[in-house]
This record gives structure tokens, sequence and C-alpha cells, in this order.
């Protein structure tokens, strides 16, 4: 049948051509008239007279033809054409001359391509009528359209494709609308529907294209939560610390996204104490930790309700049933060998600081909680107690003294009790105890320090002189009260008067008028200081009391004392004196540092001396800066005349020629203390021991500087002296082998002597 369809319309598109053929030769005829030139003459083309048109119409082609020969499109003619073949006919434009061909002769124009409306829907040519042998144009160019006549080749397309929409479910209809009200995604979460669109309406012939449309369900939170069980065990041991999980469950829900995020609670007040349960987000499980302490001894399973719901819930489906669901936990409690337990954890104790050694100071007590009858062993961790004070009964646990206390030194101790299984002695507990030491009374009170007063000599009666303060080492619980006393050897003074203030502290104050220091400048004044007990303990102090002289405005100038030797502050005029003083003697020191400096040098310039030669020793101990008494003993030498000792052979000095031959025999002619028979010393000895009975008849010269000493060498010495300074003898003439006979300590000094000899004697020579 369409075949039929398809020859029909070639017939109607046939006649058609026809019925514009006939149009166009009729147009023709009208135009041209009677008495009409022909198309080529010359003087037609110059009088003006109307000009013949062209034979043609608009042309229409059909597409999508599937012909084996040239589609026919149509004529064009010229009214000057006769047929005989002299007008040549072209075409130019779209597609001529490739897609449009065209009779030179006829004027039938072919289409030789297959044409496509949807691509091109029309094309548009011009059109030239010349005369053949003269090429001359006999008809101006004239522009015409081929246009396609569209048939239904092209179906219906969807351009956006494929395409997917969502509803929600148990959703009403609506625009798009579904077949079945009570959709359910838990059920079908996805529709694929194909939609098809089809031209002419659906007229046979027509043509038709489709596509895909997948509907999603949304989910909607339509479902409760469910446990997939009704119960769940665990097991924990009985030590584990607060926070353990013990366990996890989750309630399963059929909602996707938020709709499935639940919440956890514990539902009985066992649950609420003992555990907690919480939600983890990731995964909505609930994770059930411990929140108490557990005891196996006291409760081995412990049940609890656990209930689940959503934590977002739609109101529109409240009617579909409760959102929530409940399940039973239970917790096994495991026994664990536990180390015993202190009972009760009392950890003060107290004891008097006068109690003696071994007496209670308290009882700890612990029992095992495996096993209330199973014994314990106590004992004291020794790095809290490295002295030992305190020791404990292992069986009884009873705490006794080890040593004697005293709260003074230590009021509290801190030790650290370990009880033990029996029969395992790794299962220890500790309990640390605070033990007190109560305080006793004995320790005296004393004074807080060592008092030191001073008092003018003008000073008037009833002048405060000094407050007295007492420490106490002793802490009564009712405070100190201190009591204040002269005692009974200084109540008959009448120079000064104790009154006590009563808040633990007492006065001093003067009771005569003015003092004389030339008489007394220091009186000791004892106190008798007493506690309040029990039992009462006392101590007597001593306030020293200094007199001093003051000036005008009761400022102490001066006092015999040494600590009151000098004002607190001095006057510019002292200070100015002690400046100048402090000058002179800097002056006094440079003065004598210089001239030992210059005696040093102008000893040293002597280059011939021989300083062994020139040591001058007097041993002579004076008394003092203040003693006037010493004697020069210079004087003593002067009584006798050593000029005969001193001349002789070479004795006076170490050139030739004497004294007179050499002026360094003068510097070395000192007084030698050598053996005579002719001298007599008596006169020595009684000088010194009238010197003797003077110091000690005189009483008023301080013991301190009465010391005096004289000394001098005698004359009955049994062997010579080895100075080399001024000998009787030259050393030329000394033998000195002797000396080796003393020991080998005086062979070297005897060679060096003998050395020296043999130098001098080769010079002399």
């Amino acid at each position: 049948m369409a075949k039929g369809l398809q020859g029909f319309s070639w017939t109607m598109l046939l006649l058609l051509c026809a019925i514009q053929e006939l149009g166009s030769w009729a147009v023709h005829t009208a135009a041209e008239g009677p008495g009409l030139g022909q198309p080529g003459d010359p003087a037609l083309l110059v009088s003006g007279r109307v000009k013949r048109g062209w034979v043609w119409n608009q042309f229409f082609v059909v597409e999508e033809y599937t012909g084996t020969e040239p589609l026919y499109v149509g004529k064009i003619h010229s009214d000057s054409d006769e047929g005989d073949g002299s007008i040549k006919y072209t075409i130019s434009g779209e597609g001529a001359g490739t897609i449009f061909l065209i009779d030179e002769i006829t004027g039938d124009i072919h289409a030789t391509e297959r044409l496509d409306r949807e691509q091109k829907t029309f094309y548009t040519l011009r059109a030239q009528a010349r005369d053949r042998q003269t090429d001359q144009l006999l008809e101006p160019e004239s522009e015409f359209i081929i246009k396609v006549q569209d048939i239904n080749d092209s179906e219906p397309r969807f351009l956006e494709g494929p395409y997917i929409g969502s509803v929600a479910e148990l959703s009403p209809v609506g625009v798009i609308r579904t077949a079945v009200a009570d959709l359910d995604r838990e059920t079908q979460d996805r529709y694929e529907v194909v939609i098809r669109a089809t031209d002419m309406a659906g007229q046979l012939g027509g043509l038709s294209g489709s596509t895909t449309v997948t509907i999603v369900v949304t989910d909607v939170n339509d479902n409760p939560p469910r446990f997939p069980q009704k119960m769940y065990q665990f097991s924990i041991v009985e030590t584990a610390p607060v926070g353990t999980a013990i366990g996890r469950v989750k309630a399963e829900d059929s909602d996707v996204g938020e709709n499935t995020d639940m919440t956890y609670q514990m539902k009985d007040e066992e649950g609420v104490e003992m555990f907690k349960v919480t939600t983890d987000s990731n995964t909505q499980e609930a994770v059930i930790t411990v929140q108490k302490p557990l005891d196996y001894e006291s409760k081995k399973v412990h049940t609890v309700v656990v209930e689940a719901l959503n934590k977002f819930v739609d109101p529109r489906f409240v009617d579909l049933g409760t959102f929530r669901d409940q399940t039973i936990v239970r917790v096994s409690v495991l026994d664990v060998d536990e180390p015993p337990e202190f009972r009760p954890p009392s950890n003060l104790m107290e004891v008097q600081e006068d109690a003696q050694v071994g007496s209670v100071v308290g009882v700890v007590t612990a029992l095992d909680p495996d096993t209330a009858n199973h014994p314990v062993r106590y004992a004291i961790d020794r790095s809290t107690d490295t002295e030992r004070i305190f020791d404990i009964d292992a069986n009884t646990g009873a705490i006794v003294t080890g040593k004697v206390l005293d709260r003074e030194t230590a009021g509290w101790h801190n030790i650290t009790v370990l009880a033990m299984e029996a029969d395992n002695h790794s299962q220890v507990s500790r309990a640390s105890l605070r033990i007190r030491i109560l305080d006793v009374n004995d320790n005296p009170p004393e004074l807080a320090t060592p008092y030191e007063a001073a008092v003018c000599e003008d000073a008037k009666p009833g002048q405060l002189i000094q407050t007295i303060s007492v420490v106490d080492r002793d802490e009564p619980q009712g405070g100190h009260r201190f009591y204040f006393t002269l005692p009974p050897e200084a109540t008959n003074s009448h120079h000064f008067s104790l009154l006590d203030i009563k808040d633990n502290t007492a006065a001093v104050h003067t009771q005569r008028v003015g003092f004389n220091r030339q008489e007394q400048d220091v009186y000791l004044l004892p106190i008798l200081v007493v506690d309040s007990g029990p039992p009462p303990l006392s101590s007597t102090g001593t306030l020293t009391i200094h007199i001093c002289g003051c000036d005008s405005n009761g400022a102490i100038q001066s006092c015999n004392s040494t600590a009151y030797a000098m004002s607190a502050t001095l006057s510019p005029g002292a200070l100015i004196a002690l400046l100048v003083c402090v000058l002179i003697l800097i002056v006094l020191v440079l003065l004598i540092l210089t001239l030992k400096r210059h005696h040093k040098s102008h000893l040293t310039s002597e280059d011939d001396e021989d300083m062994r030669d020139n040591v001058i020793k007097y041993n002579d101990e004076g008394g003092g800066e203040q003693d006037t008494e010493a004697y020069d003993m210079s004087a003593l030498r002067s009584l006798y005349d050593f000029s005969e000792i001193k001349g002789g052979d070479g004795g006076g000095g170490l050139g030739e020629g004497g004294p007179s031959g050499n002026p360094a025999s003068e510097r070395h002619a000192l007084p030698q203390w050598v053996q005579s028979p002719d001298l007599d010393f008596s006169v020595f000895r009684d000088y010194i021991c009238r010197k003797v009975e003077q110091a000690d008849e005189d009483l008023s010269v301080p013991p301190y500087d009465s010391f005096q000493t004289y000394a001098f060498e005698g004359s009955d010495s049994p062997v010579l002296s080895l100075s080399s300074i001024n000998t009787w003898s030259s050393s030329s003439e000394q033998d000195f082998s002797y000396l080796g006979a003393w020991g080998p300590r005086f062979r070297q000094l005897a060679a060096l002597y003998a050395g020296r000899r043999g130098e001098e004697d080769s010079e002399e020579s």
C-alpha cells in the first residue's frame, strides 16, 4: 500500500507540472499579441516596444528522489524561441552544473542529485537566453528559485534524552501520574518508561521516535527502626576501668539517607547508673560502655533495655506506627583475682608526741573481696618511712611507734601501708596514711632574740627601753599565753621595771633618774618567762642594757660598749677630720715606700759588695707601740771598745791594707761575738734583771704592754761561727776541711768553701 501511495504522489506531481506548463504558455500567448516583431529584431530592441518575457514560473522539486534517471524540475522558455534551436539556454547560481543541469536547446532543467529539504530548502539560480550564432543576449538575465518540496522522511526525535525523573513514594496523583497511589521505594526504587512520538497526528504513514524516561522513587521516613534480635549478651571483667566499651548493637532501618539516623538510650534505672550508650555517627551503632566500676562479688549479671528511635520523624507518617524499637542486653561480669581492699579507707591517725616506743597509733583493716575469710598480711612501704619511725603488725594491721616522737622535728608523717594476700604477695593494694603528732608542752619559752638596749645617761623614770617578745616551739591547741616577771635576784633592782602587756609581750622601763656610765656602763637584767602549760615551763633570759652619752635630742653619741662606740651619724666636722687623717696616713705610707726604694737602689749600686757580708741582725723585740722603755742595744755595745778585736792582719776587711787600705772594710767592721775569756757580760745580765724587776713592780702598766724581751748571744758557744762576716782570719787562712767530719751534709759545704779559697789565692798571687 505504501508503494501505491508513492505512485499516487508522483502522478500528482506530474499533473502539477503539466498545469504549470500550460499556464506559462497561456501567459506567453497573451503577451505576444498580433503584429509584434521577432525577438531578435534590432528594430524591436531600439524602438522601445513591449519586450517579450520569459515563459517560465517558480519551480519545485521533491526531496529524497530515489529514481535512476535525473529528476525533471521544469522548463524555461523565451517567447522568441521558435523551436528551431537558434536559442541557447544557460543557468548559473547555486548548484548550477552540478546539482541542476539544463538542456541548452529545450530549456529543460533536471536534478542529478538526491536533495534533502532538511539541509537546504531552496536554491537561487539565474537564467540566460542567447543567440547560438552570435552569442548575443536575447533576454535580460533573470533570477528564479527552485524550492525543495518536503516529504515525510524524518521521524520525531527527543533531543535531551535519556530523561530521569523522580517521585516520592506514597505521593498523590500529580503532573506525572502514577498508576498506583502507594509506590513503595523499599519494594522497587526505580522505573523505566518508554515514550513514543508520532508525526502526522498519528495518521497512517506518519513517522515516530521514542525515548526512555527513568523515574526514581525517592525515600520518605515511613519505616521504623527494628533490632534484628530481641536479646544480646556480652561479658566483661570486673576490673574493667570506667569508659571501657562492652559491645555494639544496631537497629536496622529500611529507609536511606538521613531517614536512617538514630539515637539510642537506656530505658531502666540500673542501665542508666551502671552503663552508658552512645551512637556511632558513622555506622549508626549503639556503643555500650562502663559508667560505674563493676563488682563480681556484688552482682554477676546486669540486664538493661536499649531503645532505638529515628532522629528525624516525618509527621505525615506518624499514623503508620511507632518509630522506635527496644532490645534487651545482658552483661555478664567475669571474676578476677583482686587484691585486698582497705575497709574503711580512713587515712588519718593521731598520737601524742610523748608516747612510749611500741604504743599503738591505730589499726588498719583490709579484706580480700574474692574470699572474705582469706588471710591478709600487712607491711609498711619503707620508702615512705626510711627512718622506721613506725612499725605494723603483719597479721592484725596494728600500727605502733618504733622510735621516740618529736612534734617540733616532724609534726606530720605520711606513710604507705601495704595489704597483700597471704598466699599471693603479688596481689597488693596500697593505702596512704597520714599520722599527726599531737603536741605536748615539753619546750620552755625563750626570748625571741638576745635583746640589747641603750639608755641615755640623762634618762627619766618611766622611759620605755625595750619591748620583749617570746618564742615557744610548742603549739598548744588553745594558743600560747606567756607570763613575764623579774626573778628574785632582780626584784631588788631599783633601776628598771618590767610590765606584762598581756599580749605575750612585756615592756622594760627605767625606774630611776639618770645613770652614770663612769660608775657602771652595762646592766644585765634577767627576765623570767612562764608559759601556760600544762605543765607550765619557764626560762630566764637576759636583757643587756648599755648606758650611753646622748645629745640634746636624745640621739646616742657614744657608749662604752663596742656596739655603741660611735653614733649612727657623724657631724660634718668629724667627717672632715677623719678624711684629713686618712690623707696624712696615705702620704706617710708613700714617703716610707719611696725611702725604702731609694735605699735599695743605693745598696744595689755597689757592684763589688758581697751581700753576705752586709747582713746585720738585731734580735731585739720591743714592747709595742706604747713601749717607751725599749732600749737601744747599740748603746750597750758602745760600752765596749772592739777596736782591738777589729784590728789585726786582715781580720777587719777583705782586701789588703786593712781598714785604711779598703773603704769597704769600714762597712764590714761589725762586732763579732766570739769566744774570749777576757770579756765580762755581767753588765748585760744586771741591766736585764733590773728592767724585769721594774716591769714587775710597775702596777700602772697593763699586762699586755709589759712584755719586753732582750736577747744576745753569749760567749760560751762550743761551735765556732760559720759566718764569713768579719771573721778573725781571712778566708785564705781558714781551713774548712774539718766540716767533712761533721757528716755527709757538710761535705758539700766544705767543698764550696775550699773551692772559693782556691780562687781567692789565685787572685792574690
